[in-house]
């Protein structure tokens, strides 16, 4: 295998990557038959990535969380072992301050909260971002009582088989994410890079809990805040970015959401712009002068029943790399054309995941979110 195939992302703007070492005696599943309706019932084996997917950076979204329960040790350390690049972390705030990887503040549906009568009194709702959700909260919780609680599945009727694997793991720290990625690192002989996101930037510091400094505060620290430390910064807002890019070396990645919506720090300023103004060429020329990256959904690519749109040659036009976001095997996360089995097929069957992605491979962009990365690995190889 050619241990340096990956180097190409480093002057990308990316993520560095020695090599990929070997993982098990597996290789990458072929494309299903047509018409086959698969269905798992556990994850495949952790797989080598295939040679030859070139400067494509693969990024097990949330962790392998197509097969564990998603921002927890177990699907980190699955992500990295089918060959993952890295892996993206939300990042939230505890009532004292500290960062957790969690999907969202609310936990009602990523742990088992629900169940633990002593937190009962704990249910509120909250506006976050102008939606009114009803749960519990990180920022209601000191991390002491988050690491008495145990991760779920999010999505227990898609990925029944990912229950599973319910409540054995704890809430991870950002800290504790980066050690074990540290110790993948020196297991596999290579780096496993980090895509940390801040999430509701807003309204985390309306909170008095700005997720910012803590997360500087960390990188530097253990010197992971340079161009060339395995990480990007993501968000989905725009000032925390341009911010952090007085603050940090590393890359910067604006993240664009679907259509209507607006960065939330837009709409807390008065200012009328959407996601939309960010994908015109002068928005694109404007991210790219505190961004390295793009990540937008990946309906703003290819739409389900259309043809690609211009975007990511648009955004190369700016001089910014696109990895849209999230690639998933299930019928549900497919378009139409591309789903399997009929209407009356299991919400956990799988469509045709490699059609969808060799339409992407053919619009060259750079990099991608998979919560299945051997799938990714395999259609890229």
């Amino acid at each position: 295998m050619d241990l340096t195939r990956r180097a190409a992302i480093v002057t990308a703007g990316g993520l560095a990557a020695a090599g990929l070492a070997a993982c098990s005696d597996g290789a990458p599943a072929a494309a299903p038959t047509a018409g086959a309706t698969p269905s798992p019932a556990a994850a495949p084996a952790p797989t080598q990535p295939a040679p030859g997917r070139g400067s494509v950076m693969i990024v097990g979204h949330r962790g392998a969380s197509g097969y564990r329960p998603e921002h927890t040790a177990s699907a980190y350390s699955l992500a990295a072992r089918m060959g993952a690049d890295a892996v993206d972390v939300d990042l939230c705030a505890t009532r004292d301050g500290a960062l957790v990887a969690r999907h969202e503040p609310e936990i009602g549906g990523t742990t088992d909260v629900a169940s633990r009568p002593e937190f009962a009194a704990r249910r509120t709702t909250k506006v976050i971002d102008g939606t009114s959700t009803d749960g519990w909260f990180t920022s209601d919780f000191t991390l002491a009582e988050l690491k008495t609680l145990r991760a779920i599945e999010r999505i227990p009727a898609t990925r029944p088989h990912n229950t599973l694997y319910d409540r054995r793991d704890p809430l991870l720290t950002f800290d504790e994410v980066l050690d074990l990625l540290d110790d993948l690192g020196r297991e596999l002989g290579r780096p496993v890079g980090v895509l940390p996101e801040v999430k509701h930037s807003t309204w985390h510091a309306s909170v008095g809990l700005p997720i910012e400094p803590a997360l500087v505060e960390i990188l530097r620290r253990r010197g992971r805040d340079k161009p060339d430390s395995n990480v990007i910064i993501q968000s989905f807002e725009v000032a925390n970015l341009r911010a952090l890019k007085t603050q940090v070396g590393c890359p910067l990645l604006q993240l664009i959401d679907s259509v209507p919506k607006a960065p939330a720090d837009f709409v807390a300023a008065g200012d009328r712009r959407t996601y939309d103004d960010l994908v015109t060429a002068t928005g694109l020329q404007e991210v790219a002068t505190y961004a390295t990256w793009i990540g937008p959904s990946k309906e703003r690519v290819i739409p389900p029943a259309g043809a690609p749109t211009t975007l990511a040659g648009d955004a190369r036009a700016a001089g910014l790399r696109t990895m849209p976001y999230t690639f998933r095997n299930e019928n549900e996360f497919l378009p139409p054309a591309l789903q399997r089995g009929g209407p009356a097929a299991p919400r956990s069957t799988y469509g045709d995941a490699f059609g969808e992605y060799a339409q992407y491979r053919a619009l060259g962009i750079e990099g991608l979110f998979s919560d299945c990365p051997d799938t990714a690995i395999a259609a890229f190889g």
